[in-house]
């Protein structure tokens, strides 16, 4: 049967998965908004320029400057919200690291306990198992 402090251990690992592929999520969140801004620097700059490129009226840069302007704060909310998913999955990282880590150390205690008393001879079950001694002192 697995103890407790070993269920604890797997889930601390579980949730650290858990962590880094939000983390992983929100790092692509923000190259996607950093692409973006890249996209609407250029748009800009194509505007500011008099001349559009080639196939492009001002018109069309304008419309694709909108979208990607609204593009980009659709994206810049998802990676506020997966930055506070971030924040609460790593607290609940570190709590469950402490409950882990208290759980390991009654298991360790546990062991050691029980280690000592079968080195002494104490051991609960071996207690049940000797007679006691009668006592002398009856009135």
């Amino acid at each position: 049967m697995t103890s407790r402090a070993d269920k604890l251990g797997r889930m601390v690992s579980l949730v650290k998965l858990q962590l880094r592929l939000s983390e992983w999520q929100l790092a692509q969140l923000r190259q996607q908004e950093r692409s973006l801004q890249d996209e609407q620097e250029w748009l800009v700059g194509a505007l500011n320029d008099g001349r559009p490129p080639a196939g492009s009226s001002s018109e069309s840069i304008a419309r694709r400057l909108n979208r990607t302007s609204v593009g980009a704060r659709a994206v810049q909310a998802r990676a506020a919200q997966q930055l506070d998913h971030v924040r609460a999955e790593s607290r609940r990282v570190k709590q469950l690291e402490e409950v882990a880590k208290a759980a390991l150390a009654d298991k360790l205690r546990d062991a050691e306990k029980r280690a000592l008393e079968e080195m002494t001879g104490l051991s609960p079950a071996v207690r049940a198992w000797t007679p006691r001694p009668a006592n002398r002192n009856k009135t």
